[in-house]
């Protein structure tokens, strides 16, 4: 066979990025998700403003909404669900909670609260039973608290107590990404925005991020952790007040040692989440796009223009899932 038909005949069986595409589950909605957690490629939940949330057991087919009886004004910005039962959310602003159901959402249970001045709870992140919830800093202090009980109590943590804040640096929520913990120890890696945009390993290192910071709008989003437990990372965000720009909105980062680098071609605007989908392939999203890389984050290339929120792969599955404004739930075809 000649050497070009061969080359033909090899570029007509691979699947280009530009092939793939975003599935629109649901739509037409006034509610804004933020908190999206597919427990496997059946088992899908969601949260978001007015109180609302949706949870699927066919794979997005259909839905069930609800809306958390005396929260109707709250917003969920984040969710972890365990199976088709149970779930957990956690509502931001005074007072800061976080609820619980072990029947399907059918009735919730006020797990933690916290009227503090200024209490604002960003993300939870969890692994197994174990679980943590960051807040805004408060005087310049983190806030965090733990389950060991997969949510059932909390206690407020002091390992960050020696660690100092900038004036203006916060969290955003972005479905519980912009934390994460390490395997076995339980420590968490989370990064911050705003005026300030940092890296924190556990309580033991602070590095400034090389990514878009100096006002509110500006800073880190989402943290992705190889899922080869390599120490590699991805970081997404940029200005979501200047939602097109594509600059300063990813850096690739190995955590030992610390070192990173900034894309080639990065994300085609500001972006909110990040998720591997295998050891060199990745989504990211925003209220501009989709991106994908095949190449460990080196290279983005956009393949939607519908915005999004979040994106997450199910944890005991293959698909992707995606949520966003305007009630928008999506899956990726991949």
């Amino acid at each position: 066979m000649k050497p070009a038909i061969l080359l033909l005949l090899v570029l007509a069986c691979r699947r280009p990025v530009s092939a793939q595409h975003i599935e629109l589950l649901t739509d037409n909605n006034k509610i804004s998700f933020r908190g999206l957690c597919p427990v496997d490629d059946k088992i899908i939940w969601v949260s978001g403003s007015q109180g609302t949330v949706g949870r699927s057991v066919d794979g997005g087919k259909s839905w069930q909404w609800l809306t958390v009886k005396n929260f109707e004004k709250r917003d969920f910005r984040d969710i972890e669900a365990f199976d088709s039962l149970t779930a957990i959310i956690m509502a931001i602003d005074g007072p800061a909670n976080i609820l619980k159901t072990t029947d399907g959402g059918r009735n919730w249970k006020i797990v933690f609260t916290d009227s503090t001045k200024g209490m604002f709870l960003d993300a939870m992140n969890f692994s197994g039973s174990y679980g943590v919830v960051i807040g805004d800093p408060i005087d310049h202090k983190i806030f965090m608290a733990f389950t060991n009980d997969g949510g059932n109590s909390w206690k407020i943590s002091t390992i960050l107590k020696d660690i100092n804040t900038a004036e203006g640096e916060a969290f955003f929520a972005a479905s519980g990404t912009n934390i994460c913990l390490l395997s076995k120890t339980y420590a968490p890696i989370f990064v911050s925005g705003g005026t300030q945009s940092s890296i924190y390993i556990s309580s033991t290192a602070k590095h400034i991020l090389p990514i878009a910071q100096g006002q509110n709008s500006t800073g880190a989003n989402s943290l992705a952790m190889a899922p080869d437990r390599s120490g590699k990372a991805v970081i997404v965000g940029g200005d979501f007040a200047k939602d097109t720009a594509a600059n300063n909105n990813c850096v690739l980062l190995t955590l030992f040692p610390y070192q990173t680098t900034i894309p080639q071609t990065p994300p085609h605007g500001y972006r909110s989440c990040v998720e591997y989908l295998s050891e060199n392939k990745l989504i990211c999203c925003g209220v501009s796009g989709v991106d994908i890389s095949e190449d460990g984050g080196r290279n983005w290339k956009l393949i939607s223009s519908t915005g999004f929120h979040v994106c997450r792969k199910a944890k005991n599955g293959k698909q992707i899932f995606l949520a966003g404004a305007n009630g928008n739930i999506g899956r990726l075809d991949w």
